[in-house]
């Protein structure tokens, strides 16, 4: 996956655990974990807000994107870079890649 999560790292510089931060935003140690480990398909913006002000944050801070390999070869499709996906019409070209695991 693309988004890489930091949550661990802003928790241990903050000196605060898992079970507390958990508690204070109002939600699961088994949902926070899921979130720490990557595994989320989704965060709520409400549950973000309250990890950003309990950490004193950024979104940012959490939450990072690092492109990988497979994607780049397909937006890129063999044609240089994303910014230059043209077709020969002229017209950009999109794609909409599924990751159905």
């Amino acid at each position: 996956m693309a988004i890489i999560t930091n949550l661990d790292v802003m928790l241990a510089k903050r000196k605060m655990s898992s079970k507390d931060l958990a508690e204070v935003i109002g939600i699961t140690i088994q949902n926070l974990s899921i979130l720490k480990t990557g595994k989320a398909r989704a965060i709520r913006f409400s549950t973000l807000d309250s990890i950003c002000k309990v950490l004193q944050c950024q979104p940012g801070d959490i939450f990072e994107y690092q492109p990988d390999e497979n994607m780049e070869r397909v937006i890129n499709n063999g044609r240089g870079s994303p910014e230059n996906n043209e077709s020969s019409s002229g017209k950009k070209t999109f794609f909409v890649i599924r990751n159905n695991k």
